[in-house]
């Protein structure tokens, strides 16, 4: 290895590029052949792992956290021009994990980061890795808990080797585990752990890299490939990748580029006490002055279609129920703005500081499918209803699977397509505390909410005029929404959403109200 560096080296002095572009890889007929690959600036696009650290910092530790990785990213950058890229990645370490329990950063790492991750893959790199269908590793300076979730789970990466961190009673200390590997794994040290994976001989036959310290173990395999800096190359769409992602979490709505960042840090106080005022004026003005109140504080609200007029007991007619698609668990709240009048809701794991804050009546559900009917039943004897049939929040343009409880109890249903838009937080949580998500919602800049009223359920789809089963009515309203939306329908469930971002079902406990701990490590994608 010794011989192969100085050869390498020696061609650089030469100004000879010791590889060829990765556009001159042919990737046809390579399914017996395995790859080995770098991480930043080979599979992503960007070189950069910073946004990976803020997103791992902020999860963890908020705000303060954040901010202490925003004021050692110009040293690391500098360690990085000067002394060495290892110097940098242990200072970014260390101010992103120091002090942090090991399973936040797993979950973190399980949850959040693949949807950043698979935002930037790099389509030539993607080209050649996934061609490789033998045998398929990546390396990588970035801590191996952070990356290897996305790249085994999304990309289908049978080994990865990364920087270990070092830990002590359950918590990362911010150091490098120097006994594993070598310590940052970068240059020689991406060498040997690619020997160590292939031993016995075998190496790879396609390396992929992007920069110098990549020739090291780019040499060692048959073929070597560079990926040349190329900042207007698209990503690869996220559909296109193995596992497109589903379900993610975390609150940060943008990658967090050091700008980004920064004016995350600068707008949190400011936008904390802005999301108060929204919501104590929701809160407290009457519902028909809550549309105007929102739009002077920057909220959005944008309605179409006709909404059905309000139900009145003295003309003997049993309340509407809205059947929405759920967004946030503000759904209900921008339903009845939409409509000028409040509209009870149920709900389930809403927090009781977020029942306390609704200017609507909510009524938990039980998951007892008799009480809960009957409930339902009742309260559209009182009037109008608003239910959400997914049972949870999904972020990305799908559709999870509708409950079809509410198909049975009325006729009267009006599907509403909700669609929410956030520019800087998300306002839904599987991990955090839900107390927040209202909050985090309103600290948005300028957060919007489009509500689509689809005109009453024609008598034909549904369950008492029309014959229909109610999952054939619950499936048609599903369908509806989602080509107004230009969604996609799934059979995925609010279980599914739990398991792959919170390690259990989603189920909560009815006598603490509270979600059980995680149980498991299921894949986030």
């Amino acid at each position: 290895m010794e011989a192969v560096a100085e050869a390498m080296a020696a061609a650089v002095a030469a100004g000879v590029e010791p590889f060829p572009a990765v556009d001159k890889c042919d990737s046809s007929g390579r399914e017996a052949h395995a790859v080995a690959a770098d991480l930043e600036g080979t599979l992503l696009r960007s070189r950069s792992a910073f946004p990976y650290y803020a997103l791992v910092a902020f999860e963890c530790g908020g705000v303060p956290r954040l901010a202490l990785l925003l004021l050692v990213a110009p040293l690391a950058a500098a360690l990085s021009a000067a002394v060495s890229e290892a110097a940098a990645v242990r200072v970014l370490v260390f101010a992103a994990t120091a002090g942090v329990r090991v399973s936040e950063i797993e979950s973190a790492a399980r949850a959040v980061l693949p949807r950043f991750y698979a935002a930037d893959v790099h389509p030539g790199a993607w080209r050649v890795f996934s061609a490789c269908a033998r045998r398929r590793v990546v390396l990588t300076a970035t801590p191996r808990v952070m990356a290897e979730p996305f790249l085994v789970d999304c990309l289908g990466a049978d080994a990865v080797a990364g920087t270990e961190l070092a830990t002590w009673r359950g918590r990362a200390t911010g150091l490098v585990d120097a006994r594993r590997r070598g310590g940052v794994l970068v240059g020689r040290c991406k060498a040997q752990a690619l020997l160590d994976i292939f031993a016995g001989g075998d190496v790879p036959d396609v390396g992929l890299g992007d920069r110098r310290s990549d020739y090291p173990f780019m040499s060692l395999c048959k073929e070597g490939y560079i990926v040349p800096r190329s900042p207007a190359v698209e990503a690869v769409p996220m559909d296109k990748l193995p596992r497109p992602v589903i379900f993610h979490d975390g609150r940060l709505a943008r990658r967090p580029t050091p700008l980004a960042a920064l004016l995350t840090v600068l707008w949190f106080p400011f936008g904390f006490a802005l999301a108060c005022v929204r919501i104590a004026a929701g809160a407290l003005l009457p519902m028909p002055w809550v549309y105007y109140a929102f739009w002077a504080l920057g909220v959005r609200v944008v309605v179409r279609g006709t909404p059905p007029p309000r139900a009145e007991r003295a003309a003997g007619r049993r309340g509407v129920l809205f059947a929405c698609s759920h967004r946030t668990l503000l759904d209900p709240i921008f339903l009845s703005t939409a409509l000028g009048r409040p509209v009870a809701a149920v709900t389930y794991s809403l927090s009781r500081l977020s029942e306390f804050l609704s200017p609507i009546r909510t009524v938990r559900l039980t998951r007892d499918r008799a009480a809960d009917a009957a409930m339902i039943s009742e309260l559209l004897a009182e009037g109008d209803l608003a239910i959400c049939p997914e049972g949870t929040t999904c972020r990305e343009p799908f559709l999870l699977r509708f409950s079809a409880l509410f198909a049975e109890l009325t006729d009267e249903v009006v599907p509403v397509a909700m669609e929410s838009r956030m520019g800087m937080f998300h306002g839904t949580t599987a991990r955090g505390w839900k107390g927040m998500d209202p909050f985090y919602f309103f600290m948005n800049p300028s957060p919007a909410y489009v509500v689509t009223f689809l005109g009453k359920l024609p008598p034909e789809h549904t369950c008492g005029a029309g014959g229909r089963s109610s999952h054939e009515v619950a499936n048609y309203i599903q369908r509806l929404i989602a080509a107004t939306l230009s969604y996609e329908c799934t059979s995925l469930t609010r279980k599914d959403k739990y398991r792959a971002l919170a390690g259990n079902d989603g189920v909560v406990d009815n006598a603490t109200g509270k979600l059980p701990p995680p149980a498991n490590k299921d894949k986030a994608c």
